[in-house]
């Protein structure tokens, strides 16, 4: 069949991996003359975990400094093994040692390496050196192979911690001071410790981070640390302050450190105490006497500590009250009694009680409020029915909504009456009159006439003076397109004609002569008649003729005829000034 067996024992695929093999085949049993062929046979090793990790030496040094981040890697290191594939995998761990708890050790999957990082940071003050037992073992082990020895290798790593200048290190990771309200500028606070970490033990400057406002409330001494107030503080206004103090060395003032401090205003009883709110006190007509008509309590902005506890009492420098007094309970609270049976609106509807309250602070303090009582009308029960100023508008017949329903009336009338007037004020005649109306239209324009040119248009001689109206044949406005019938008068008759035949005449010339427009026409004659044979009656005429007529009465008339008397008389004007 042709079977390929191995001819060496223990065949080492490290030493030798691949062979070649050439095989020959023959017929007739291999005797001569029969035929034959051949062919090459590649044969590959596969490997197997027999080979353990081994670390090619068995000391290690590495250097790290002090100032190394914790988390970041810092070394590496790796183990050999001569196999391949998952064979040669393995895994890193720190068996023992001084340093275990300090570093780190993992497995680079890849590269198949271990990487050292830092668990804890590095101090070069307190130890200068670290040693670690490192093991490196494989992951899959052939218990085929197991005589072979173990499949695990230990080296040593020695870590020197080098030295490097560190920003100055507080005595403490946070501080927390106290200081009094109202405490005097200037009043220390507290003081923060920093020192240098290194050998030469630099002197360290201390300064506050002007950050936030809350900063600038204190000031610190560079040299010493010492923290002091630089404002008055008011406890009530800010309980806390959180500020920052930084640490620099003067040698190397880059180098900064920072730590927060915490401020805590102290309670100073510094303010009185308080009613609680403003109080409405209500007492009954029908109450009776020792009746608690109102409980009171007061505040404090101090704290528990100075303040907690109030006395209430009435003013001990007025007469006693006969109407009402007061009752300290001793919970912080007190009592408003009655001290008579009845009380009368229509006799005094309010009443004020002076109410002194005292603190239990160092010192004692104390303040002085006024309570304003009502009396009102009640049911039976003690519910409030009305006060004084309820009463006064129900004897007048009115409530509060017929007050509202009357006044909202009145704004309406008044409403209206405005609407009315700016109508009325608003409203216009119209500028051009319907063509339904059937009265006579009658424009009026303010062009004025063109002087000279309209009389020089029209003759009006004939208008003027009857006599020449014989001259007149025709109209000088129309073209007449038929001869004008000839009109002869005599002259004689004119002089003597009345104006009411002359305006006939005037009429029936006009109806018949045939030249005039297909439309109405307005003639206008002003001839007035001949002069009456009376002289004229107007005393304009006599202005310059004198007159024997006295109008010096008119000057009696009153100042309204003085100017006629001055035209008609010969008084003087007389002249004021």
């Amino acid at each position: 069949t042709g079977v390929i067996r191995t001819a060496l024992h223990n065949m080492d695929r490290e030493a030798r991996e691949h062979y070649s093999v050439v095989i020959q085949a023959k017929d007739m049993a291999g005797q001569v003359g029969g035929l034959s062929g051949s062919t090459t046979v590649n044969i590959t090793l596969t490997d197997v975990n027999d080979n353990p990790p081994r670390f090619p030496q068995k000391h290690y040094q590495l250097y790290v400094p002090e100032s190394a981040q914790v988390g970041s890697a810092v070394g590496k290191i790796k183990a050999n093994d001569a196999d391949t594939g998952s064979n040669a995998d393995m895994k890193y761990t720190i068996i023992n040692g001084d340093g275990s708890g300090v570093f780190s050790i993992s497995t680079d999957k890849e590269t198949r390496e271990g990487i050292l990082s830092l668990k804890k940071p590095l101090d070069y003050e307190k130890k200068k050196s670290y040693t670690l037992n490192i093991e490196g073992a494989n992951t899959h082990v052939d218990f085929r192979f197991s005589h072979l020895g173990p499949f695990k290798d230990v080296t040593m790593l020695k870590v020197i911690v080098g030295d490097v200048d560190e920003p100055p290190l507080f005595t403490m990771p946070s501080y927390v001071m106290e200081v009094y309200e109202n405490a005097k500028i200037g009043t220390p606070v507290g003081t923060v410790t920093a020192h240098d970490p290194d050998a030469a033990n630099s002197l360290v400057r201390y300064f506050i981070d002007h950050n936030t406002e809350e900063d600038r409330y204190f000031t610190i001494d560079a040299s010493t640390g010492t923290i002091k107030t630089a404002k008055i503080f008011d406890r009530e206004e800010t309980p806390w302050y959180n500020i920052t103090v930084a640490a620099s060395e003067i040698d190397n003032p880059g180098l900064v450190s920072h730590v927060p401090v915490g401020v805590r205003i102290l309670d100073v009883n510094d303010n009185p105490p308080e009613l609680a709110r403003d109080y409405d006190v209500v007492v009954c007509e029908n109450t009776k006497p020792g009746q608690v008509i109102q409980t009171i309590t007061a505040t404090d902005k101090d704290n528990s500590a100075n303040g907690a506890r109030f006395h209430f009492s009435l003013d001990e420098g007025l007469s006693l009250n006969p109407n009402f007094t007061l009752r300290n309970n001793e919970d912080n609270t007190a009592s408003i009694l009655t001290r008579r049976r009845r009380y009368s609106r229509t006799t005094q509807d309010i009443y004020y009680l002076p109410v002194l309250i005292s603190d239990g602070g160092v010192p004692p303090l104390s303040s002085s409020s006024t309570l304003t009582i009502r009396v009102c009308a009640c049911e039976r029960d003690g519910q409030v029915r009305t006060c004084h100023a309820e009463a006064f508008l129900s004897s007048a017949g009115l409530s509060t909504g017929a007050l509202i329903a009357i006044l909202l009336c009145i704004v309406i009338l008044l409403a209206i009456v405005v609407l009315f007037i700016t109508l009325r004020r608003s409203k216009k005649e119209p500028l051009i009159i319907s063509e339904e109306d059937v009265r006579e239209n009658v424009v009026t324009y303010d062009d004025e006439g063109g002087g000279e040119e309209d009389t020089e248009a029209f003759d009006i001689t004939a208008l003027r003076n009857p006599s020449a109206a014989e001259e007149l044949k025709y109209r000088r406005d129309v073209r007449p397109e038929v001869k004008p019938l000839s009109r002869h008068h005599p002259s004689s008759s004119l002089d003597s004609i009345d104006v009411q035949e002359f305006i006939k005449q005037r009429l029936a010339e006009a109806d018949l002569d045939p030249s005039v427009p297909p439309y109405d026409s307005l003639q206008t004659y002003a001839y007035e008649g001949h002069r009456s044979e009376a002289g004229s009656i107007s005393s304009l005429d006599s202005a310059t003729t004198h007159s024997d007529q006295d109008y010096t009465y008119l000057g009696d008339w009153g100042p309204e005829f003085k100017k006629l008397a001055e035209l008609y008389g010969e008084i003087e004007p007389e002249r004021t000034t």
